[in-house]
């Protein structure tokens, strides 16, 4: 009994460590990459005026639709089945079936590139079509690094996600320097500059996956890639349905004050935008790259009721404390809002401070619904957020544009703060609903 005890205490003490030193690698790469979005806004909105980096919020949208529609869902897929390859000994066949999913994406939206290229052409769009192609290799080359990150990530290489995210966000403000030096300022410039990086970084992700891939052993029977195929899309096929909807209600903010206000006050709404909403993401990000792998390991094929119940309470949990970290975030940047904006973004874009602390409520509450969103993932369940996700992201349009027509920016970002509430009610309706249903009974 006592060789029992101590045995339990090591293997809990050592499973304590490898969580410590996870969290560690995750948290020091989240601070770097937050440091670096703060850092870019004050890079680019020091080089580009108001009416570019308008111009460069409304480019950054197709990048948008591709990781939305083409890209996203593939994502989250390949990233979810890791763990289901490994418990499987399938792990080549696995990642041979994820390549040629990506290769299939890839061809599609090169042929969609040149048609939308063709259609410009001929409509008399010159102007926009480097911005549009620029922004379109950039978002091929991103869901690329994207993927094989996800697969890290589910295989807790956290190390190696950790350097490469951070190391992606500071290449790109470094290039973007660069490359605006050496060639002119223009918004093509930065998203050339933004793509090079992603790739560099995708070179680097392709070495340290093969180093991955050639510790598991290959098993030698019948070819199950078609399988493994079929199982990848039919997952991400709901993701990517409801993508076009939830890229619609992320846009539709920039599109709504372009159509109703000036390219001007776009970009000191996208600052706005990029000092609140994105650094609370990529903290709640912290939290899914730490959580998501874990569950998906416990649950693996999903299958075991009492590892979901599991690991829907924890979801539940961090997404409380994601909430009281917002409430805490918004007082804060309520009081030091004038200060951020004196430090952080070029002088043209300061009268919008004091619309900070609202769009990090926005983006906290986002985050909330996000991480139980997991849930769903967790059980191989995505179509169980399909109705959600459309009508959230459709209400989510009409307010940006109500907004932006009769208020302005602020109305916008009222529009975003509603949605956020409503997606995240929503969101603890769904888990908790699944979580009070009754379990089926077993016998003894």
């Amino acid at each position: 009994m006592l060789f029992d005890f101590a045995y339990r205490l090591f293997v809990h003490r050592n499973r304590q460590l490898r969580l410590a030193s996870e969290g560690g690698w995750i948290i020091a790469g989240q601070v770097a990459t937050v440091a670096a979005s703060l850092a870019s806004v004050r890079v680019l909105t020091g080089y580009l005026p108001p009416t570019q980096y308008g111009e460069l919020a409304l480019a950054l949208t197709l990048c948008g639709l591709v990781g939305q529609v083409f890209t996203g869902g593939l994502i989250v897929s390949i990233g979810r089945f890791y763990s289901i390859a490994v418990e499987r000994t399938d792990l080549h066949q696995y990642l041979r079936a994820a390549w040629m999913c990506m290769n299939r994406v890839m061809l599609a939206l090169l042929g969609g590139a040149i048609s939308i290229g063709i259609v410009m052409g001929l409509a008399g769009a010159w102007p926009w079509i480097a911005l549009t192609m620029t922004a379109l290799l950039f978002a091929a080359v991103s869901g690329c690094n994207s993927a094989l990150s996800s697969v890290q990530n589910a295989a807790r290489q956290r190390t190696i996600v950790a350097l490469h995210t951070s190391g992606e966000a500071w290449l790109k403000i470094a290039l973007a320097v660069l490359l605006m030096w050496a060639v002119g300022i223009s918004v093509a410039t930065v998203l050339v500059a933004f793509a090079l990086s992603a790739f560099c970084v995708t070179v680097s992700q392709l070495f340290f996956l093969r180093r991955l891939a050639n510790k598991h052993p290959q098993r030698l029977h019948t070819d199950t890639t078609a399988r493994w195929r079929q199982e990848i899309w039919a997952f991400a096929l709901p993701i990517s349905s409801w993508g076009i909807f939830t890229w619609a209600q992320q846009s539709s903010d920039r599109w709504a004050l372009q159509a109703f206000t000036t390219t001007a006050e776009l970009g000191q709404y996208a600052a706005v935008f990029q000092l609140g909403y994105t650094p609370i993401s990529v903290a709640s990000g912290l939290l899914l790259t730490l959580v998501a792998p874990v569950a998906y390991q416990r649950a693996r094929t999903g299958s075991d009721a009492g590892a979901t119940r599991r690991a829907r309470s924890m979801l539940f949990r961090i997404s409380l404390g994601t909430i009281g970290l917002t409430l805490l975030a918004t007082v804060l940047t309520w009081i030091f809002h004038a200060w951020l904006f004196a430090l952080l973004v070029g002088v043209e874009f300061r009268s919008a401070s004091h619309l900070l602390p609202w769009v990090v409520m926005a983006g906290g509450l986002f985050s909330a619904g996000q991480i139980l969103a997991l849930a769903s993932f967790v059980e191989l369940d995505a179509r169980a957020l399909l109705i959600p996700k459309i009508v959230t992201a459709v209400l989510g349009v009409g307010c940006n544009f109500l907004g932006a027509r009769y208020f302005g920016t602020a109305g916008v970002i009222a529009g975003l703060l509603g949605f956020s509430m409503v997606y995240l009610v929503w969101m603890l309706t769904l888990v908790r609903g699944a979580h009070a249903a009754p379990q089926p009974m077993t016998e003894p």
